[in-house]
């Protein structure tokens, strides 16, 4: 199946909505947030007055969203440098082992690359997550065990 990388557009709100629903279910998430909610945090996050965050799409042939990439650039990095952080990967199920994500990854170094003053590419993943962590270790990358992920909810005085 032949596949189009491509970065979201307005357009692709409502479809990247969609998509991030099937990320949660594709997580284990039952309580899912309503559409309507989603949409609209989509659309503040992609293309608000100051965006959060940018998203490659994989688009199939029929036009259906199948993949995303989520990043944001991050700063400091090395020194006074940036870094591209790699907030989520997905692939859907039907395309994965197909080279998409492989293809994804390319893509985000390139960007990475492009971009003056970008040090690093950076993501992490889920210690209990033996198939994501075999498909980086398959592109030759290694892992890193220097860091300790701390999360709050915000709303936690």
């Amino acid at each position: 199946m032949t596949v189009t990388i491509r970065p979201a557009d307005e357009r692709d709100i409502m479809a990247v909505a969609q998509l991030i629903e099937e990320i949660e279910r594709f997580y284990g998430s039952t309580e899912i947030q309503p559409f309507e909610e989603r949409r609209a945090q989509v659309q503040e996050a992609l293309f608000g007055s100051t965006p959060l965050a940018s998203v490659l799409l994989v688009e199939d042939e029929t036009h259906d969203l199948v993949g995303l990439a989520a990043y944001s650039f991050l700063w400091p990095a090395a020194g006074s440098s940036h870094s591209l952080f790699l907030k989520e990967l997905y692939v859907r199920d039907t395309l994965r082992r197909q080279g998409v994500g492989a293809r994804l990854m390319s893509e985000l170094r390139a960007l990475a690359a492009a971009r003056a003053g970008c040090s690093r590419v950076e993501w992490m993943t889920d210690r209990d997550n033996p198939s994501a962590r075999a498909f980086y270790k398959s592109l030759g990358f290694a892992e890193f065990d220097g860091k300790i992920v701390y999360r709050v909810d915000a709303g936690t005085a």
